[in-house]
């Protein structure tokens, strides 16, 4: 996950192990802690001094000055959650499940596809900086939007070399990236770059 400022980035390990670089500063970890569940998403605060991690069980971890609002750690869930985003205007965040269940804490609720039957399982999400919006993404490349983000395409029922993991927005256009587990990139009214 990137600082707020672009010049650096945190890596999240599965046990909850916190790597920083550039300005990035280390806030604490769960790296040598016991899990129920692997960590499988993170998410900064609004000024980068500190950050959110969630588990699959919906477990959430704060440090820094990420306050805790709640978590699903030891609720019942339909389905794990894969990821989350945080919400700049509130100070709170969203969780999103394989279902594409949405939980909110601190944050408005914008909408889900927890009833609906999905193609292929959600694997991700980003949220507009502005709070009033987000995106998540399932593994065949379809993009679900809640609120305010629009939606700008997807790579639904399109053939792909490797399922997508990830998104990203761009915060100059508004759009976004997908990314998918061979390197590949996908831009919706988002610059291409090149991929790895």
């Amino acid at each position: 996950v990137a600082t707020p400022t672009g010049r650096g980035y945190w890596l999240v390990a599965g046990d909850g192990g916190i790597f920083s670089f550039g300005d990035a500063a280390f806030f604490g970890s769960m790296g040598s802690s016991h899990l129920n569940a692997p960590v499988v998403d993170m998410a900064p605060t609004p000024d980068g001094h500190g950050y959110w991690l969630v588990a699959g069980d919906g477990g959430i971890f704060s440090f820094g000055d990420a306050t805790f609002h709640g978590s699903m750690g030891g609720q019942h869930l339909n389905q794990p959650i894969v990821g989350m985003s945080a919400d700049d205007a509130t100070g709170g965040y969203w969780l999103v499940a394989t279902d594409g269940g949405i939980f909110s804490y601190q944050a408005p609720f914008l909408g889900s596809t927890g009833s609906i039957r999905l193609v292929q399982p959600v694997n991700g999400m980003a949220a507009l900086a502005d709070g009033r919006g987000y995106w998540f993404v399932a593994s065949d490349g379809g993009v679900f939007n809640g609120g305010t983000a629009h939606f700008q395409g997807s790579m639904g029922g399109a053939t792909l070399n490797a399922p997508v993991v990830g998104m990203a927005v761009d915060p100059a256009t508004g759009g976004y990236w997908l990314v998918a587990s061979d390197g590949g990139i996908f831009g919706f009214d988002a610059p291409y770059f090149g991929a790895g």
